[in-house]
């Protein structure tokens, strides 16, 4: 019998879903139900969140740089919070724990207004907006760094420092042992936006290195669907030995076997990326808001568990003679896995749940 219900509220996209199902994994372990609210992309990231009832709420964002939009979108964000309120009175949950993305908007704003016990968690170093209106509404707030920039002054006492929680498809893979030298594993991916640039990118890098430098090179590497025949054909014609996928479902797996990652920055990736130890060449997605991306992978590196490269000043024969350089240096290669696992939280879902718990029973 199930000691109560949780309502979870994310956006649909994988960085705010996937800590949001591991948090779900963690209490469903504990005996309690998951209501999940989100939008429409939970059928691309959500298949597999451990949600009694998945309940698609709708909203929208707000900016004033276009004023004109701001009428409509305020009622689609009116017609989420009614929608929201409804089924939490249906539902009757203990909390409601948000992770950002405007699709949280409605729910937390009903639970308040319901006095529903509520929190917000933020994946990022740098506070989501949404989040931060939230952070004013919500009983608490969690974080997935020690430092959480763009937090408003009056919700600092409500602050927990929880880590960012991972999915247990990644905790299997928790502190795996790093690979022995022979071949070298180099995994690299990016999202939509990422596999897109990397697509790119990467085939340019690769023909600038001599051919003796491609030797032993095993590459996995995501691509979007458009671009894999000429990413392919690039490949092969360079003799790489390559494992390309527009998706891969056993991501923290492929992580495990590598060497190094070549990635973008979200929260999830670093949040993984530290779980299993690795090292990781970190190009930020440009132009992010508040440039969250870039404060991520600034915390990895200064770590020592990686190197970030912006994306502008990114270029073909340089970035060849890094890693060809990075690849000879198994001893610093160790050493980032090593200051990556100690920058992981692989107990941040039990803390995080922790926090859900006490906040339930006020």
């Amino acid at each position: 019998m199930s000691k109560g219900t949780f309502v979870l509220a994310a956006g649909g996209t994988g960085g705010h879903l996937f800590p949001a199902q591991a948090l779900a994994e963690e209490l469903t372990r504990r005996g309690y139900a998951i209501h999940l609210m989100t939008d429409e992309r939970v059928r691309d990231y959500g298949k597999s969140f451990p949600a009694a009832e998945t309940h698609i709420v709708s909203s929208a964002t707000l900016s004033l740089s276009k004023p004109w939009l701001v009428p409509g979108r305020a009622l689609r964000l009116y017609g989420g919070y009614r929608a929201a309120r409804d089924i939490l009175k249906r539902v009757k949950p203990l909390a409601v724990i948000g992770f950002g993305g405007y699709p949280s908007f409605p729910p937390i704003l009903a639970a308040a207004r319901l006095k529903i016990p509520s929190c917000v968690h933020d994946q990022n170093a740098v506070m989501g907006r949404a989040n931060r209106v939230l952070a004013k509404w919500a009983d608490a707030v969690a974080s997935s760094f020690p430092t959480l920039l763009g937090l408003p002054p009056e919700a600092k006492s409500k602050l927990t420092f929880t880590g960012n929680p991972v999915r247990d498809i990644a905790l299997k893979e928790k502190g795996a042992p790093y690979p022995s030298f022979g071949t070298f594993s180099l995994l690299i991916f990016g999202g939509s936006q990422g596999a897109q640039f990397f697509g790119e990118f990467m085939p340019k890098v690769f023909a600038a290195m001599r051919p003796q430098e491609r030797a032993g090179i095993l590459l996995t590497q995501q691509v979007r669907a458009e671009n894999m025949e000429a990413v392919s054909s690039a490949y092969k014609a360079m003799g790489l030995d390559a494992d390309l996928a527009s998706f891969f479902m056993d991501m923290p797996k492929r992580i495990a076997a590598s060497h190094l990652v070549v990635c973008r920055s979200g929260a999830s990736t670093i949040a993984e990326l530290g779980v299993i130890g690795r090292p990781a060449v970190m190009v930020p997605l440009p132009h992010a808001l508040d440039n969250d991306q870039l404060r991520n992978a600034e915390s990895f590196a200064t770590a020592g568990a990686g190197w970030v490269h912006p994306q502008a000043t990114l270029e073909p024969q340089a970035f060849a003679q890094f890693l060809t350089s990075l690849r000879s240096q198994q001893g610093q290669l160790q050493q980032a896995a090593a200051a990556a696992l100690a920058h992981g939280k692989p107990d941040a879902a039990q803390r995080l749940a922790d926090l859900a718990v006490k906040l339930a029973g006020t």
